[in-house]
This record gives C-alpha cells, structure tokens and sequence, in this order.
C-alpha cells in the first residue's frame, strides 16, 4: 500500500487528463449524401458538386462500400485529415448513421437464421448466410 500512496503523491492531479487517453473519441461530425463511385473511395456529397472523401478502418469502409446505403443520407463521426478527406472513427465506437424519415439511425446488419447482430456487411460468421441492412435506433441498442 505504501508504494500506492508514493506514486499518487509523487504524480501532481494536473497530469491524471493527459495519462487518460479517448484516441477513438470523433473530433468531426459530417453530413451528407453517400456517393459510391466505381474506382473511388466512398464520398459524401455534403454540397451539390462538393464531395468529401471518406476512410477508416476495414469494417467502416465496408459499411461505406455497401451498396444498400448508395444515396442515404449519411452521418459519420470522426476527423478531417485534410479538407477533402474525412476518417470514420472506428468500427467499435458506432460512428456511422444514417437519417430517413425524420430518425437518425444506426446501421447494423442481422442474420434472420441465427439471430446475430453485426455492424459491417458480409456473411454471417455463423450460417455463412448474407446479412441483412437492418438499421436501428440508437437507444434500442
């Protein structure tokens, strides 16, 4: 106990904000259009003519790539790395939304076979049956 009690002595409160660390906290929320165009990254048009480039990490591109999403009206959580370019926080910190019918909305994907949620298109690891868009109300998660 008594090393405890040096090291909290030893170590001033005023550090304590910068030992904590949310690197996967956004830092930018955007807005706009999905545009998915053949040999490009995945956009939003958040102006007509004016496209920011989205990326992150493979599960979040996924999503961004899904073709079932092509024109939603699309939120994301993350970064400007330069005025053109938009990083999606990663897949674990639920980043990605969409708005229809007056409702922001989280996409998700299910399997109706097995009843297992995910957040990034493709097989169900357990049937290896697609899964389905299924798109959900924050607050029901």
């Amino acid at each position: 106990m008594g090393i405890f009690r040096f090291l909290a002595a030893a170590l001033p409160v005023v550090f304590l904000p910068s030992v904590i660390s949310f690197a996967d906290e956004p830092k930018a929320v955007i807005r706009g259009k999905l545009i998915q165009r053949e040999g490009k990254p995945p956009a939003l048009e958040i102006a007509p003519g004016k496209l920011i480039s989205m990326d992150g990490d493979g599960p979040t591109v996924g999503v961004l790539k899904d073709p079932r999403l092509a024109g939603a009206d699309l939120e994301a959580h993350g970064e400007f790395k330069s005025p053109e370019l938009f990083a999606v926080a990663p897949i674990h910190t639920k980043a990605v939304f969409v708005h229809k019918d007056g409702k922001r909305l989280m996409v998700t994907y299910w399997c109706d076979i097995c009843s297992i949620r995910t957040y990034t298109p493709g097989l169900c690891w357990c049937c290896q049956e697609d899964t389905e868009l299924d798109l959900r109300e924050p607050e029901k998660e």
